[in-house]
């Protein structure tokens, strides 16, 4: 948050009225010219991302995590800023900026979500195949798969009165491992064994899943690399980093920008708070307020409404509740309490699009043709492991909001 003096707001849920917003955040300044100072600093800030490195002049700074998502994070807060607060900007030159840096920002994000999904869902196949052996569930007789979809026999149960081997120490079980472990084919651990992955039923088929996983993520994250790199190439990035370079150092506004901040700027954020409310008014928020309601996972298992469709008005009560708390970026206050209410809820609904998402990503690796049915297996139980995560994001949020 910004600096500023304090000014009173109400919580997210409850009603006020734009007066309540209209005291000691905002002095006795036009319109335009806090709009107008922020904006210039998150465009500086997206600039400053793109400096290039000393003795490399021209080249971005593509070796860091820390540069895209400074540029994603700076994009957003000017896309949404200019959605909030459009009628103070000449439309003609701040509707179409704002559609092209939600391009860049999908873009450049979509390789950081991939990878993190992957690791989502991974260790979430460690995480189930370990607590289903600590549970000490018996190991069934069930046959390896190879990655051609052929089946390997049992071997024969080891020999009571044979010495015993002398124990190892189960090492940790990665991305990589499993993918070894898919290509080798190993035999499926007996009963009684612990360490690794485990000795249940599903952590016969976690390997392969996993390894499916990689495969297919990986590939779609290499994908994604590729085109955010064509992307920042292109005639289109370029036109994007002058239209911010323009705003770094001038705003074109509207004539209504010469109004008093602290009478327009008060209502128009007031407006996106509205939005929000609506939004979230329309959730099933008092079925969410129970756990383990089952209603994430009964919509997915079944025809009546799609486990995308009804993730949609979750989605959009995420994306709102961002353009609130830009807003209330630019209004330069914070009492606090409710804000960081604010925050976390957008925490709880991130945690929610990151786990309906990797369900969807665990829906599509199932319909692979041929898979073994110890991996279908594995699949079925890593869904229903994230949309319970996505229940539980539900059920956090309603907590958050209602109180």
């Amino acid at each position: 948050m910004r600096g500023g003096a304090g000014v009173a707001q109400r919580h997210p849920d409850t009603a006020a009225t734009p007066a309540g917003l209209t005291t000691g955040g905002l002095p006795d300044r036009e319109a335009g010219a806090v709009l107008g100072q922020y904006l210039r600093e998150e465009a500086t800030a997206f600039l400053r991302a793109l400096a290039p490195r000393e003795g490399e002049p021209g080249r971005l700074q593509e070796d860091t995590a820390d540069t895209g998502r400074q540029m994603r994070r700076s994009a957003r807060r000017i896309a949404g800023t200019l959605h909030t607060f459009g009628s103070l900007t000449d439309p003609g030159w701040a509707d179409p900026l704002r559609g092209e840096l939600g391009w860049l920002t999908d873009t450049l994000g979509r390789e950081h979500r991939y990878a993190a999904r992957l690791g989502r869902l991974i260790g979430a196949l460690q995480r189930l195949a370990s607590a289903e052996d600590t549970a000490g569930i018996p190991a069934a007789p069930v046959p390896a798969d190879d990655d051609l979809g052929l089946w390997l026999p049992v071997p024969p149960a080891p020999d009571p009165a044979a010495p015993a081997a002398p124990a190892e120490a189960p090492e940790p079980v990665t991305a990589a491992a499993l993918a070894a472990g898919t290509r080798r084919s190993p035999a499926p651990p007996q009963a009684g064994e612990r360490g690794g992955a485990g000795s249940g039923p599903l952590a016969v088929g976690a390997a392969r899943a996993g390894a499916l996983l990689e495969r297919q993520l990986t590939l779609a994250r290499t994908r994604a690399h590729s085109a955010a790199l064509q992307a920042m190439g292109s005639s289109r990035f370029h036109a994007v980093v002058d239209a911010v370079a323009v705003l770094a150092s001038e705003v074109p506004l509207s004539p209504a920008a010469r109004k008093p901040a602290a009478t327009v700027l008060p209502l128009l954020a007031e407006q996106a708070h509205a939005r929000l409310t609506e939004a979230a008014a329309a959730l099933p928020l008092t079925r969410a307020r129970h756990p383990y309601n089952g209603e994430t996972l009964h919509a997915a298992l079944t025809g009546e409404l799609p486990a995308e469709r009804q993730d949609a008005a979750w989605n959009r009560v995420r994306v709102l509740l961002r353009l609130r708390r830009y807003a209330q970026e630019v209004l330069a206050y914070d009492d606090g309490e409710s804000a960081g209410r604010l925050a976390a809820a957008a925490r709880v609904l991130e945690q929610h699009r990151e786990a309906a998402e990797a369900a969807a990503a665990v829906t599509a690796a199932a319909r692979t043709p041929r898979i073994a049915p110890a991996t279908a297996y594995a699949l079925g139980v890593l869904h229903a492991d994230q949309r319970l995560e996505a229940e539980a994001a539900r059920y956090a949020f309603a907590h958050l909001w209602t109180r």
